[in-house]
């Protein structure tokens, strides 16, 4: 039986930044992106953005909440996450170091990709929180980066991001 040869598209950076639309490029393979967010998931991200954000300003962090900006891994890889927690200036276009915590909220045509393609991505960048938001059933999966895996962890008490910033943001009012 004959095989033939496969060949997968290859872009990259500078060929992401021509495209019209949103898009996400992992391992030079390129994703459309959904369609505007549904006003849930939206409503959603807006009241996660708001508990980090009020959380980082009582404890006087040096940190800033970012809703969806270029996370670039690498040339291959630039992915947009629904919630982003980067303590450390952003002098480019794009961010292209870990930031300290990443938020990914799941829509029917990214469930697969969040929880497994992007959980090894962001794992493998060294993120050292993931969470990942589900509205259909109302939870919120947390991940630690502990010895360069994640572990999937219990509803935690604090976050530590940035130097020594220690926060606490209530997460369970986010439904309603």
């Amino acid at each position: 039986m004959a095989h033939s040869a496969r060949i997968l598209p290859n872009y990259t950076y500078d060929d992401y930044l021509l495209w019209e639309g949103e898009w996400e490029i992992i391992d030079g393979i390129p994703y459309a992106m959904s369609p505007m967010a549904s006003p849930r998931h939206q409503w959603i991200a807006g009241q996660i953005h708001t508990a980090f954000e009020n959380e980082i300003r009582i404890k006087s962090c040096n940190c800033r909440v970012y809703q969806p900006i270029d996370l670039k891994i690498d040339e291959a890889t630039v992915v947009h996450p629904d919630l982003l927690i980067v303590c450390k200036p952003i002098e480019k276009q794009f961010l292209d170091f870990p930031p300290d915590l990443v938020v990914e909220i799941l829509s029917p045509s990214t469930r697969l990709k969040d929880q497994v393609t992007k959980l090894a991505l962001y794992q493998d960048f060294g993120i050292r929180y993931y969470l990942i938001v589900d509205p259909e059933t109302n939870t919120i999966t947390y991940y630690e980066l502990i010895n360069e895996k994640y572990q999937k962890m219990k509803k935690p008490s604090v976050f530590e991001v940035g130097d020594g910033c220690s926060i606490s943001p209530t997460l369970e009012n986010i439904w309603s």
